[in-house]
């Protein structure tokens, strides 16, 4: 690391106040080839934001994040060089986690740093960790008030489970505990009538591969297998026949949100329909991008449509804080995936603690800009407390 720092027109910018604002640092993980991992179009987009509201906010990696130091080396994107350059940074004093892959954030020394980042009481952090699937269906099932809308789902230990489900449920999803992108996800469909009863259809990395088995132990086995190969524990979970239009089910991608005061608010709501043989959702499957209202008003008309929308917005805020709750952990956004079956039953399939960006530009807008409303919450709460304590 060079040791001249850089000049004072490059550490603080002329027109910013400490104090009042955030130093808001975009934590990822150090890369040998280039320098950072994680979404570089998202990083820059966060930086470009926080400059337009007089934010002060940059890349830093866990190497790098020395929280005993005044200054420490980050990462800020020149966007008319269209480059990324290092420079000099006052110490952040909120920590936005976007650590990008699970096993990245699950190494001894990234976790070391978060613990550490969290119990330092000059700095706030927030969205510490992934979640677990398992997890999140055990948080959710702990309370009578988010109980009803999670399908039946058990950790798929043995074949009794299969067997045991298959008789409630003619359709069940095997997801990996701690799977990313729907890689992975097995869906069996049970039809007795046939002679091979069983369909087993497993998504991979490029499409989707079916197999149909005359037994429960042929079933199992060809699970087993993949369930290895993947090296998840899964869960078997209740199939849910989803609302669909021209025969495609769809589902319903939340994103929700703290906002100025702490609080969680919707973002934004957006709609994937499945492509032609896909298991889930994904657009890079084949999925597409849909309004909800449209879909929702093709399937129950224009009134029920409204009720059936303003529950799932009510659904989502009802799941963020019981899972926010449960987590015993500050998170301050989450994705989730909601679906409408035909009767306009609200599910809970998912949610995750580093959402994707959203490709509907009002939704993309806000959920930049509630990152820094949120980080202003923080960093106030902080300032009020320390003036308190003096």
């Amino acid at each position: 690391m060079n040791s001249i720092l850089p000049s004072p027109e490059i550490l603080v910018h002329s027109n910013y106040s400490f104090g009042e604002k955030p130093v808001l640092a975009i934590l990822t993980i150090e890369d040998d080839m280039q320098d950072f991992r994680g979404n570089r179009q998202n990083f820059a987009d966060l930086i470009s934001t926080g400059e337009k509201l007089g934010i002060m906010t940059y890349v830093v990696t866990v190497k790098h994040l020395k929280l005993n130091r005044p200054l420490v080396l980050g990462f800020t994107y020149n966007k008319s060089e269209d480059t990324w350059v290092k420079a000099y940074y006052p110490r952040p004093n909120v920590v936005y986690n976007r650590i990008p892959l699970r096993e990245d954030e699950r190494q001894p020394r990234v976790r070391k740093k978060l613990l550490s980042i969290a119990r330092n009481p000059n700095v706030q952090l927030f969205n510490r960790r992934f979640f677990n699937k398992w997890s999140l269906f055990q948080w959710l099932n702990d309370s009578k008030q988010t109980r009803s809308y999670i399908p039946e789902t058990k950790r798929l230990t043995e074949s009794a489970v299969l067997s045991q489900m298959l008789k409630r449920h003619s359709l069940l999803y095997l997801k990996p505990v701690r799977g990313k992108a729907g890689v992975g996800i097995m869906s069996i469909k049970l039809q007795p009538e046939r002679s091979l009863p069983y369909t087993l259809q497993i998504q991979e990395e490029k499409g989707s591969r079916t197999f149909r088995c005359s037994t429960l132990s042929r079933l199992w086995n060809r699970v087993l297998k993949q369930s290895n190969a993947i090296g998840e524990p899964y869960i078997a979970q209740q199939g849910i026949a989803l609302a669909s239009v021209n025969d495609r089910p769809f589902d319903l991608r939340s994103l929700i949100q703290k906002n100025e005061f702490g609080q969680w608010e919707l973002t934004g709501i957006g709609a994937r329909v499945a492509g032609d043989n896909s298991i889930t959702t994904h657009v890079p499957r084949g999925g597409y991008i849909e309004e909800p209202e449209k879909l929702l008003v093709s399937v129950f008309g224009q009134d029920k449509a409204r009720k059936v929308l303003s529950k799932v917005k009510n659904t989502a805020l009802i799941l963020a804080r019981q899972i926010e709750r449960s987590s015993k952990s500050r998170i301050g956004e989450m994705s989730m995936d909601l679906g409408v079956d035909a009767s306009g039953q609200v599910w809970f399939f998912e949610a995750n603690s580093k959402p994707m960006k959203f490709d509907e530009p009002h939704i993309r807008k806000k959920s930049l800009e509630q990152i820094f409303q949120y980080s202003q919450y923080l960093h106030s709460k902080v300032l009020k407390q320390s003036s308190g304590s003096q």
